[in-house]
């Protein structure tokens, strides 16, 4: 079965689209699912901006995962659920889209992402254009069919050294070959932003397990994430070296610097900001 559409697409319906006003839409999550990360719900915000953009140039260029001024990760999601999505496009051109954007289930927000900037890419090198004219065409009608995501192959992360409650590493494997390739993109592979953030996410909370607690039964949460900025394209069969590093805390938040490079050189980074939760 043909993996673009399906493997890696996480808006089934657009609802509103029209310039200077939200642009409105959905995605039923599948209820077959053991999970879904809120990366992925970062994803399909991202993925409903990229619609509008892709639109608004007459499918000439889109956007591609670029920089995110910060992300507030506000509740999780749970396969079975509708979220309904909502994006500000804030300026759109064959350079760059900007927007701002935020995902929420049965009235109660999930995340919310501010001051994001996507790098314009020729259409035709990652997909084609009239196949996504015609997705666009079936969103905004009658809607796709929900229930084609079937979930992502294992990403391992490797330990490496680190320093106890001070840093973390891993090693992360890219797939040579996983069915999300045939939908990001079909005529150029390339490895999710949004999976790397869930990757780097991961090896954050591993970082944050060792932190000492300043309030007896705390326990440090991400909140959000800010200044993320993916530098280059991943390539399938790409071998990443992932860092978490403790940058600053005190009794009731800390901050985690979260970084990815390929042979030294830096291809992502991020800020991870936790708050030190108490049960009531």
């Amino acid at each position: 079965m043909d993996d673009h559409f399906r493997a890696f697409s996480f808006v089934d319906r657009i609802t509103a689209v029209q310039r200077g006003a939200p642009i409105c839409g959905s995605y039923a999550i599948p209820a077959n699912l053991a999970d879904f990360p809120l990366s992925l719900v970062g994803e399909a915000v991202g993925q409903l901006a990229a619609w509008a953009a892709m639109a608004a140039v007459d499918f000439k260029c889109r956007p591609v995962a670029g920089i995110a001024g910060r992300i507030e990760l506000l509740a999780p999601v749970r396969p079975g659920e509708i979220v309904e999505l909502s994006v500000n496009i804030e300026s759109v051109d064959e350079e760059a889209a900007g927007y701002g954007g935020s995902a929420s289930v049965g009235g109660t927000p999930v995340i919310r992402l501010e001051h994001c900037v996507g790098p314009m890419v020729p259409v035709d090198q990652f997909d084609d254009p009239q196949a996504l004219r015609d997705r666009f065409a079936l969103l905004c009608g009658k809607g796709a069919t929900p229930g084609a995501f079937s979930g992502l192959p294992p990403l391992s992360l490797l330990p490496a050294d680190g320093e106890n409650g001070q840093s973390k590493r891993a090693t992360l494997q890219v797939p040579d070959f996983a069915p999300f390739f045939g939908d990001h993109f079909p005529r150029r592979p390339v490895f999710p932003g949004s999976l790397l953030m869930d990757c780097s996410l991961r090896l954050a909370n591993c970082l944050a397990s060792e932190i000492p607690q300043a309030v007896r039964g705390g326990t440090w949460r991400i909140h959000a994430v800010s200044d993320l900025k993916l530098r280059t394209f991943i390539a399938p069969g790409a071998v990443l070296e992932l860092e978490a590093r403790l940058q600053e805390s005190s009794k009731n938040a800390a901050v985690l610097s979260v970084e990815t490079r390929i042979k030294n050189r830096v291809v992502g980074g991020a800020r991870v900001l936790l708050a030190n939760e108490v049960p009531a």
